[in-house]
């Protein structure tokens, strides 16, 4: 009979968690809509504002003041890495930090390099190795263009001042609820678009060049570190959803099993009492 409590006392412990994860299930799944909706209706402006940035930024001259766009000697990089504040999303984030990983250990091992986390997952990985300049896990607290801007500024700034001379960040791109596919991408310096010869960019420039640079390049990058961390939210909660729908299916594969095995247990512990009681009878017989 103890055997029998047992196995009683698992199922009734998997059927709570399948419970609680069905909940973050459903819960994930509300979210990933407004998430979806936010990224999708972002995505155009954001892809062709970049393209314009790139073209205006192949046209430029040295002493066009595109400070932005100067490219020297790398020997300093940071990496933002874009990860969640919380876990039980799946590979959502040692996805991210595997990659930020192989880029400090293979694409830049000869470089110092620093990071930027933007989420807890990031800075636990990463702040033992006292190279964390900044932990901003407090902005999906209020995740809006604006909070975003005060980093993109921050780290338009340390690229102007030369405390780094090249700016990656890496983060979850958002395909659908069940696949998200690591990105990384250059923020600074600006990646002049590779444009053919005979391909005219017929521009207007009004007012002037110049004024375009100074106005244009910032809001460009602020809008793309934006979408990129709104793709990693939308992507964040893709995962969790598509985590705790297998989890749920898991939960209850193991508690039917479990039940199966409960009667199992009944019915031959039953048998053996059965047979207990007729042998007893028996006995007395005799």
């Amino acid at each position: 009979m103890a055997n029998l409590k047992e196995i009683r006392n698992r199922i009734s412990s998997v059927s709570s968690t399948m419970q609680i994860t069905s909940a973050m299930k459903m819960v994930s799944a509300a979210k990933l809509k407004k998430a979806q909706d936010a990224i999708t209706a972002m995505r155009p402006y954001s892809n062709k504002l970049t393209e314009l940035l790139q073209s205006l930024s192949a046209t430029l001259d040295a002493d066009s003041g595109s400070k932005y766009a100067e490219q020297r000697e790398i020997q300093k990089v940071l990496i933002v890495a874009v990860t969640s504040n919380r876990g039980l999303a799946g590979a959502f984030n040692s996805n991210i930090i595997k990659e930020v990983t192989h880029l400090t250990n293979e694409t830049y091992a000869t470089k110092e390099v620093s990071y930027l986390a933007i989420g807890k997952k990031a800075n636990d990985a990463f702040k033992k190795t006292n190279k964390v300049i900044a932990d901003k896990s407090d902005l999906y607290d209020d995740l809006t263009f604006d909070n975003v801007s005060e980093i993109a500024e921050m780290l338009m700034e340390k690229f102007v001042s030369g405390e780094f001379d090249k700016i990656e960040v890496v983060y979850n791109h958002f395909k659908n609820a069940a696949t998200q596919i690591v990105m990384t991408e250059q923020f600074l310096p600006i990646v002049p678009v590779e444009t053919d010869d005979n391909v005219n960019l017929d521009y207007v420039f009004e007012p002037s060049k110049l004024e375009i640079v100074e106005e244009l390049i910032p809001k460009s990058l602020k809008t793309q570190l934006y979408k990129g961390i709104r793709d990693s939210f939308a992507s964040e909660h893709g995962a969790r959803m598509t985590a705790m729908h297998k989890a749920t299916d898991n939960a209850t594969e193991l508690r039917d099993q479990l039940k199966l095995t409960y009667n199992k247990a009944r019915q031959a512990a039953i048998t053996n009492e059965i047979l207990e009681i007729v042998g007893g009878a028996e006995a007395l017989n005799n």
